[in-house]
């Protein structure tokens, strides 16, 4: 049997076909447009299901990039393309292919994927946190998503980690490191991490993981702080939802252990002692795979 898997993101749309058991199969990767909007993303998934027209598909999962009304597969709306608000993305799709459909935020379809194919398939309870242009979660329990009121579930992103209304968000995503590294840089324009930084522009957290692994001041500096963020920020989830394991994905977990390490550090220090030594912290086994496999495991459940 044959599922096709679509993940729709801010800056990069993918379209994957996949067995029964969500192994993909093929992939199409596109930059997403800006100024293109959604019908941009709309004409590259029209033209790749009509160069996969021969093939037969079961069911269709996405995992978009925003809220979304799960039930009605309609788009409530997309805090970086513009033109998706109020869109019945699984209404197209299903007039485009004739299969059904199923449509869910990403970061839950990622939190699927990983429960059933990546870093917490051994685990009953498994809390998604995607570090990415923004910060998302997603709740798997007992191998199905965690879904509470239209139309958020487990916005950990958006969780306040002070009165004055500072996020995980804003202290934890890439954009929000890119900017502390760019601060870092016009403090100390020689220094290693504005050199390595220079390399990356646009995309200045890139320049982290080197320049941690040279021992570089500033670096240490933003590992540490974002840490102590998300750490804290994690400690809520834990207390009210209490997951056996919490991966961390999205590209600032490229980072690696040292992200891993001092997150999970952090984090006994901000959670009650009954809770102690608190989930296991993993990192995405399924990396940027995490959506895409998600998305067919959705689809397989679907059918």
């Amino acid at each position: 049997m044959n599922f096709l898997g679509i993940e729709i993101g801010g800056t990069k749309l993918q379209i994957v076909t996949g067995n029964e058991h969500a192994e993909i199969q093929r992939r199409f990767r596109f930059a997403v447009d800006g100024k293109a909007g959604a019908e941009g993303i709309r004409a590259h998934i029209v033209a790749t299901l009509n160069e996969l027209a021969s093939e037969k598909f079961e069911a269709i999962g996405v995992g978009f990039g925003g809220p979304v009304d799960r039930i009605s597969g309609k788009i409530w709306t997309s805090y970086h393309v513009s033109g998706w608000s109020g869109f019945a993305l699984a209404d197209w799709l299903a007039d485009l292919t004739g299969v059904p459909v199923k449509v869910d935020n990403d970061a839950n379809v990622a939190a699927l994927g990983e429960a059933w194919q990546g870093a917490g398939k051994k685990y009953q309870n498994v809390f998604y946190v995607t570090l990415g242009s923004g910060v998302g979660g997603g709740l798997v329990v007992d191998r199905k998503i965690f879904h509470g009121a239209l139309p958020g579930e487990t916005e950990i992103g958006h969780v306040r980690i002070d009165k004055n209304g500072k996020t995980v968000q804003w202290a934890c995503s890439g954009w929000a490191v890119d900017a502390q590294v760019k601060e870092a840089a016009l403090r100390n324009p020689y220094g290693k991490l504005a050199v390595l930084a220079a390399q990356f522009s646009g995309a200045e957290a890139k320049a982290l993981r080197r320049a941690l692994e040279i021992g570089d001041a500033d670096a240490i500096r933003i590992l540490n702080s974002t840490t102590d963020d998300l750490a804290f920020g994690l400690s809520h989830a834990v207390h009210l939802l209490h997951p056996e394991t919490i991966v961390l994905g999205g590209g600032l977990s490229l980072l690696g252990e040292p992200l891993r390490k001092l997150t999970e550090e952090r984090l006994t220090t901000y959670i009650m002692d009954a809770f102690q030594p608190g989930p296991v912290i993993q990192l995405s086994a399924l990396k940027e795979d995490a959506v895409p496999v998600g998305a067919l495991t959705l689809a397989i459940n679907h059918h």
